[in-house]
């Protein structure tokens, strides 16, 4: 939310809660010093010089030891024991320096709640009415009302700023995961139907030249390509699209064998929920597009597999490559998938050239 031009003019909706919280506790605590102090002061009283050097100090030592307390974590014994020097011992000849108790009264309620101490609690509340022992005083017994507030508000800010670091860093991690998700699903489903894509076209342009009638074909494919294409970005955006293992298999099949692949598809296994499907379909889009892309191979066998709750799905083929570089951006997608659904995930060089990707993963991950 833009704040009012009025504060950004003055520079307030950029100061830290912390601070906008001393600004707004700070005049109405001092005021009722300077009130409960002048009210008992003669005028023109040569102490006045001496009370306001008090008076600056003690809030500064309480300034000084909330704000240790706060970012620091550890008690601040010696701005503690300073204001409760300036505390008690002004207060035994001015009967009027009464309200500075409540400065105390909050230091020592913020620095027990940080060391979770239910004593400091007690003497915090008690400072003030223990005092009327020595001081007739009626200011004394507001001390543990007031000074419960301060801490109140100085700890509801504090709550408020952590929350909204909190809140801040949820929203940050949101936006880096959906970047992440939008990239990696463009990657493994977009990525997949180009490269199918590309490989339909130079069919076609072969097979027009030897048979135009299984040159359209290839267009015809190439065309429905194109169309899957924008059904999987719309599938990115929206999160909706189903899946059909059956479809996916004869699909990659069919794409293999225009390659000139010899491929054998074995299934064994049952229903399978959507999610599992979805896991699967990944892994096949990219097993097949490596196998387009980065092998000469001639034969590919592909196997889904359900025993024991785990469903197996694994592609071999022949012809790999020797790998120059480390393995690419699919793969490691795949790997994500696979663990975050739950299973575990292989890809690796066998002998003779040839290369087997594997996933087991929960029939059903719940």
């Amino acid at each position: 939310m833009e704040p009012p031009s009025r504060l950004r003019s003055l520079g307030i909706a950029a100061l830290p809660p912390l601070v906008l919280c001393g600004f707004a506790l700070a005049p109405g605590i001092v005021g009722m010093v300077v009130v409960g102090v002048l009210r008992v002061l003669p005028s023109g009283s040569d102490l006045l010089a001496v009370w306001l050097g008090c008076l600056v100090a003690v809030v500064g030592l309480h300034a000084w030891a909330v704000l240790a307390t706060l970012r620091l974590r550890r008690t601040p014994w010696l701005p503690l024991a300073g204001q409760v020097a300036l505390t008690v011992a002004p207060l035994m000849y001015w009967t009027g320096w009464a309200p500075v108790t409540v400065l105390l009264t909050g230091t020592l309620l913020v620095v027990a709640e940080r060391k979770r101490s239910w004593t400091l609690v007690v003497v915090a509340l008690g400072c003030g009415p223990l005092m009327l022992c020595v001081v007739d005083q009626p200011w004394l017994l507001a001390a543990p009302v007031v000074g419960f507030s301060e801490y109140a508000v100085v700890s509801l800010t504090v709550r408020a700023h952590s929350l909204r670091a909190v809140l801040t860093d949820q929203v940050c991690r949101a936006v880096e995961d959906e970047r992440h998700r939008l990239t990696r699903d463009l990657h493994d489903l977009v990525g997949h139907r180009l490269t199918l894509l590309i490989l339909r076209i130079e069919l076609a342009q072969r097979q027009l030249e030897k048979n135009s009638e299984r040159g359209r074909e290839e267009l015809d494919e190439a065309l429905d390509l194109v169309r899957g294409v924008t059904e999987d970005v719309r599938s990115v955006a929206h999160l909706g699209r189903s899946y059909s293992l059956e479809t996916e298999l004869s699909s990659a099949r069919s794409v293999l064998e225009s390659a000139g692949l010899s491929c054998h598809v074995h299934v064994a296994c049952g229903g399978l929920p959507q999610s599992a499907i979805q896991v699967l379909t990944y892994v096949l889009r990219e097993g097949v597009t490596n196998i387009l892309r980065h092998t000469t191979a001639r034969e590919c066998s592909i196997q889904v597999l359900e025993e024991g709750g785990m469903v197996l799905l694994s592609i071999l083929n022949d012809g790999a490559k020797k790998p120059r570089h480390a393995p690419g951006q699919g793969l490691r997608n795949l790997r994500e998938r696979v663990v975050e659904y739950g299973g575990w995930f292989e890809a690796r060089a066998m002998h003779h050239g040839r290369f087997r990707m594997s996933v087991y993963i929960p029939g059903n991950p719940n």
